[in-house]
């Protein structure tokens, strides 16, 4: 059975730095696609980053140059490092795996994910 558990999550001041995990099990995502998503109160889910199995990255324009994709395939763990952070940023973040499929696409759609975590929570305070 594929899970996937995020944390890394917390409370911090405008400016500071998150690093996110999202342990997989039952699951080997060095050979799939993978994304983080997120989903602030009252709005709809927003996909923030994703990486395909040759490692190519692609990010929502908000997060670019300063959220960082990228994963340990020896530990089965994604990682989303979080610089810069802005109260804007505030939100539950996910974990998401399309299983057999290699490449993600240009476009990140939650609905293209099969399999997400719990979530975890971030909250940056101005």
């Amino acid at each position: 059975q594929v899970q996937l558990v995020e944390s890394g999550g917390g409370s911090v001041q405008a400016g500071g730095s998150l690093r996110l995990s999202c342990a997989a099990s039952g699951y080997g995502i060095s050979t799939h696609c993978m994304g983080w998503f997120r989903q602030a109160p009252g709005k709809e889910r927003e996909g923030v980053a994703q990486i395909d199995s040759l490692g190519s990255t692609g990010y929502t324009s908000s997060v670019k140059g300063r959220f960082t994709i990228s994963r340990d395939n020896a530990k089965n763990t994604l990682y989303l490092q979080m610089n810069s952070l802005k109260p804007e940023d505030t939100a539950m973040y996910y974990c998401a795996a399309r299983p057999s499929v290699p490449f993600c696409g240009a476009t990140m759609r939650g609905r293209d994910f099969g399999v997400w975590g719990q979530g975890t929570q971030v909250t940056v305070s101005s």
